[in-house]
């Protein structure tokens, strides 16, 4: 009997009719002849709610205590939709991460599984029953639980279908597939029939909440298909593959953009090996991602770093970084947590020149300036004013035509 794993996130089962709503689709996944696992995610704001009574008892939580409350909303939600399964009629079993074997390492609040014993899954699947995993969580090896991190339960569904060798990964949330833009910000956009790891991952890293970075890159390197579609209607989804697309007419499949950006400029260092070591290697030490990096050097062997970091992670960055400064003798830290970014993605332009000056022509054409410019072989990403963003991604949209099939 071949298995499915469906994944539901926290706004299709926020109350108690959509769990109902949840519940008759997976039934009918059932009914179709597969054996069905269900990931779920904690209800609609639970987890925000979660975090804010957990900062009415202490401003820093411990991170441990912490992942062991946070992961009791998933566990609600996969009770909840196995007494809805029962109540339509059919076997079901909620499981939380630890009993559906989901190993983790040991940082909490972002871990990252080891591996999936998925035995229980398996006895419970050959019993009839329908297995509702409570996502985004597992155990480490000293029976801690722990949390995958925002987003952590598209890698938990990922990751059991590569376990069970599922024939695909089927993602339902409150957007009916990948869109070439966001269509809150962008209503021209167009829904995309499919989509390569590569093009998704480049997205996702850019700043779309399509689905988590790492469940792309999960499914990538271990070639799970993964469908995202709607819970709310049939319309068809997305899917994300591996392999060539045929020739598409547009080498642009989509544009992706990001508020959570913050700059940090040294300005006035020393122009010398070992300086960008001293740097960046205490920034990773602290757990800090950095994304674009710019070195302009000037005369006199003096040059300026500048860097972006997430915002939530600005002040400890600077909390790292003015001691480093004031020993490598910088002239000032110069700061601007007012910044956001837009991208374009495609495997197609790669190869194809012209697509650098096009994208910077439509945002000068837009009377907006860029700051900062990062690229891969398939991504060209500006850093730019916050307030800008909406309209950039509307006038590169626009430039590159992408509501067109």
């Amino acid at each position: 009997m071949p298995v499915v794993v469906q994944k539901y996130g926290g706004s299709s089962v926020a109350d108690p009719d959509r769990i109902f709503n949840v519940a008759r689709r997976v039934a009918r996944a059932h009914d179709s002849g597969k054996q069905v696992v269900v990931v779920i995610s904690a209800m609609g704001d639970t987890t925000d709610d979660l975090i804010a009574l957990a900062h009415k008892i202490t401003d820093q939580p411990d991170s441990r205590e912490m992942d062991m409350l946070l992961s009791t909303g998933e566990i609600v939600s996969a009770a909840l939709l196995a007494m809805a399964l029962h109540k339509l009629g059919y076997k079901a079993i909620s499981l939380s991460g630890r009993q559906a074997g989901i190993q983790t390492d040991n940082s909490f609040s972002k871990a990252k599984i080891l591996k999936v014993e998925s035995d229980r899954i398996v006895h419970e699947l050959n019993r009839g029953n329908i297995v509702i995993v409570a996502g985004f969580q597992g155990i480490t090896g000293e029976s801690d639980i722990t949390t995958l991190g925002r987003g952590g339960s598209d890698t938990t569904a990922v990751a059991l279908a590569i376990s069970l060798k599922a024939t695909a990964c089927e993602r339902f949330t409150d957007v009916d597939g990948i869109y070439t833009a966001d269509p809150r910000i962008c209503p021209e956009a167009r829904k995309l029939k499919d989509i390569t790891y590569d093009e998704m991952l480049e997205l996702t890293s850019s700043g779309s909440k399509a689905m988590h970075y790492r469940a792309v890159e999960l499914a990538g390197v271990y070639n799970m298909p993964v469908l995202v579609a709607s819970s709310f209607n049939e319309n068809p989804g997305t899917l994300i593959h591996g392999g060539e697309l045929m020739e598409v007419r547009n080498k642009v499949r989509g544009i992706a953009h990001d508020l959570d950006v913050a700059k940090i400029t040294l300005a006035g260092i020393p122009n010398q090996p070992g300086i960008a070591a001293a740097i960046f290697e205490p920034l990773a030490i602290a757990g800090i991602s950095v994304d674009t990096i710019v070195q302009n050097a000037l005369a006199g062997n003096i040059t300026d770093l500048t860097f972006t970091v997430s915002r939530s992670d600005l002040k400890k960055a600077l909390e790292v970084i003015q001691p480093i400064a004031r020993s490598i003798n910088a002239r000032e830290v110069v700061t601007d947590a007012h910044l956001g970014k837009v991208s374009i993605v495609g495997t197609g332009m790669q190869n194809t020149p012209g697509y650098a000056a096009r994208m910077f022509s439509a945002l000068y054409k837009a009377g907006i300036n860029i700051q900062l410019i990062t690229t891969s072989e398939i991504r060209i990403t500006c850093i730019i004013d916050e307030a800008k963003v909406k309209e950039a991604v509307q006038a590169l949209h626009r430039a590159f035509e992408l509501e067109k099939e």
